[in-house]
């Protein structure tokens, strides 16, 4: 029950700030901006006689600076490799194998790849003992992992 509260609360907060918040904000700003500071500027009022043409003219402008701006932030600026950081630092899967063909298919693909090639090294007698030592702590660890379990240190949350 607590992981469909947690992911029902997910989805509340993505749908929330990113498309009603989103939408409420660009139309609170342009009515604020219009009725607050165009309609007691005679000026700015010959300019933009109607909030229509006010509102029009600000998607066309601000639509595509907000893109040049986002793809600055995206490509030219370190703040969203910062985010990018943290995601990783913070996610569960980061010490351990996300579910589906990765913990289905591929690891144990791996592991069993692994163990072959150890049987066949030692039979060759290939293998030093630091070198068997060494692939039998990765088979541990591959094993962990298809069991979904962690490997690492990841993050602990303190309460």
């Amino acid at each position: 029950m607590v992981k469909y509260l947690t992911r029902f609360w997910y989805y509340f907060r993505m749908g929330y700030s990113t498309y009603l918040t989103f939408l409420l904000g660009y139309v609170s700003t342009l009515v604020t901006v219009y009725y607050l500071a165009i309609k007691n500027l005679p000026y700015l009022l010959d300019i933009f006689p109607h909030f229509e043409t006010f509102s029009i003219l600000a998607t066309v402008i601000g639509g595509p600076a907000s893109i040049i701006i986002g793809w600055l932030h995206l490509k030219r600026t370190q703040a969203y490799s910062s985010e990018a950081d943290i995601s990783v630092e913070s996610s569960p899967y980061t010490y351990k194998l996300s579910p589906g063909v990765l913990q289905e298919a591929f690891a144990p693909l791996y592991y069993e790849i692994l163990v072959l090639v150890r049987k066949l090294s030692e039979a060759q007698g290939l293998l030093t003992s630091s070198e068997k030592a060494h692939i039998e702590d990765i088979e541990k660890k591959m094993q962990t992992l298809i069991e979904g379990g962690y490997v690492g240190k990841p993050r602990r949350k303190t309460y």
